[in-house]
């Protein structure tokens, strides 16, 4: 496929992914057939509807992608936005495939998208258009616990996935695992939690597995463990804000740089994460920010020197413009496509090394996963095992108890221990244990490939060759 270059030089966003689609299956041995099977989109569905708000009928513009279904359920996000158009959502329904597969998700790539602004509308006026899309998609089973399972992406929240689920229950009323048709709902819904800090979350056990391989942290120049690394974030929504947050908090990383739509922060003490949120959350952006000074031109907060860089927003922010002053050696991309193909090679050339998108922000289907998982099940996770788990532990406490008890053993429980060790995983810590072991070998599959094959240069190619010949496998015990 030869991409068709934009004015400025760049491949749009879908022929960026069939670029890097390109670039793995030239390194592996599928079949010409195969390969077009597995890079083409399956099937979009177009939909036009109209609602009557304000006094007069509004016509909206929604689509639904579905990539790939070598395996069922499809999955991916609903997102609200004016940019939202078919390419855009066939092009992130593709990563949904190559995400799923990578981390092992039983799920075919899905994508949606509804062209509009949430912002110019009240929440009664978004919960009327929400509940219509949601009718045109469920009415030709684009939204079914079975077939295809929507969740939050950029515009939309647990609230219009709330909103969702009750629909889909409206017109399906003898469907017992009606709360699986979506992920993402808010816990007293169906929900699960940790899923809305899953993504940020995600991202940081993504990094946490890079710096524990000493070879694949020296590859970027760095080196020692995540503590005292300066982190530049771009972008402080949900994933942005709860990467930087857990970063800062519980990996001892300095958060120097924090870029939003309307400037950006810059202390190389670091900045405190909670404390811009609340004042973006009150003010609408880190103009004024008290704390730090505001920078007017967030570029150049993105080209400051650090070690990590978080692009966390939107897709093509690192283009052919901005790439070679981008000074960061290690890029993780926490959104869906913000390194451009042109950016990509120019980086790599360089030396820098990104953890690429399919894998870095997949802790939002991972734990879409388990969401969907403990829908169907109808129960939640910990309430058969939590208290036995406690008993037993209370044994060894009592047995410790009665050692220490001896005058002549000199040695006593530390205050908290049995605080803690008597505390069974509820369904919270049950959700990250698993995010975390899911990350975790994803990485390691990669890195595998990426060290072992001197054709593959870097990540985004071994994430690419693991999740395909993943998909291709699946298509193989099919019959294709």
């Amino acid at each position: 496929m030869t991409a068709t270059l934009r004015p400025d030089g760049e491949p749009s966003f879908r022929e960026s992914v069939n670029i890097m689609v390109n670039r793995a299956m030239a390194l592996m041995d599928l079949s010409p057939g195969l390969e077009e099977k597995i890079r083409v989109c399956n099937a979009t569905y177009t939909v036009r509807f109209g609602v009557r708000l304000r006094g007069a009928i509004h016509t909206f513009t929604g689509y639904r992608s579905n990539h790939s279904e070598h395996m069922e359920p499809v999955k991916g996000g609903i997102r609200y936005s004016l940019a939202v158009n078919q390419d855009e959502v066939e092009a992130l329904a593709a990563l949904m495939t190559y995400k799923c597969a990578l981390v092992e998700t039983p799920f075919g790539g899905a994508k949606g998208g509804l062209c509009i602004d949430p912002r110019a509308w009240e929440e009664h006026e978004i919960e009327q258009i929400t509940r219509r899309f949601a009718y045109e998609l469920a009415k030709r089973d684009l939204i079914h616990p079975a077939q295809n399972v929507p969740a939050p992406d950029m515009g939309t929240s647990e609230r219009e996935m709330a909103w969702i689920a009750d629909q889909y229950r409206r017109m399906n009323t003898t469907d017992i695992n009606a709360n699986a048709c979506v992920t993402g709902k808010p816990t007293h819904a169906g929900g699960i939690q940790g899923r809305v800090e899953a993504t940020g979350r995600g991202v940081q056990y993504a990094l946490q597995e890079f710096f524990r391989h000493r070879e694949d942290v020296a590859k970027a120049g760095l080196s020692g463990t995540l503590d005292g690394k300066r982190v530049i974030v771009q972008g402080l929504g949900n994933v942005g804000y709860h990467a930087a947050l857990f970063l800062a908090q519980e990996d001892g990383a300095r958060i120097t740089g924090i870029i939003e739509h309307d400037g950006a922060l810059f202390d190389e003490a670091g900045l405190d994460v909670r404390s811009v949120k609340d004042w973006i959350t009150r003010h609408g952006g880190v103009t004024d920010y008290p704390e730090a000074g505001c920078r007017a031109d967030p570029a150049a907060v993105l080209e400051s020197d650090c070690d990590i860089l978080i692009p966390a927003a939107m897709e093509g922010v690192i283009h052919l413009g901005n790439a070679a002053r981008i000074r960061a050696p290690l890029i993780i991309e926490a959104a869906n496509g913000p390194v451009t193909a042109g950016a990509d090679e120019i980086l790599r050339q360089r030396g820098c090394v990104i953890i690429p998108d399919m894998y870095a922000n997949a802790g939002g289907v991972t734990v879409s996963y388990f969401e969907w998982v403990k829908n169907l099940s109808h129960i939640r996770f910990g309430r058969m095992q939590r208290r036995q788990e406690e008993s037993r532990h209370q044994l060894i406490v009592d047995e410790l108890e009665r050692i220490s008890s001896d005058a002549s053993i000199k040695w006593t429980l530390s205050p908290d221990f049995k605080g803690k060790y008597l505390r069974g995983a509820g369904e919270l810590e049950l959700v990250r244990s698993g995010l975390d072991d899911t990350m975790r070998g994803a990485y390691q599959s990669m890195a595998e490939v990426w060290r072992r094959r001197d054709d593959v240069g870097d990540l985004r190619t071994a994430a690419y060759i693991v999740a395909i010949e993943r998909v291709a496998a699946s298509y193989r015990a099919k019959g294709l």
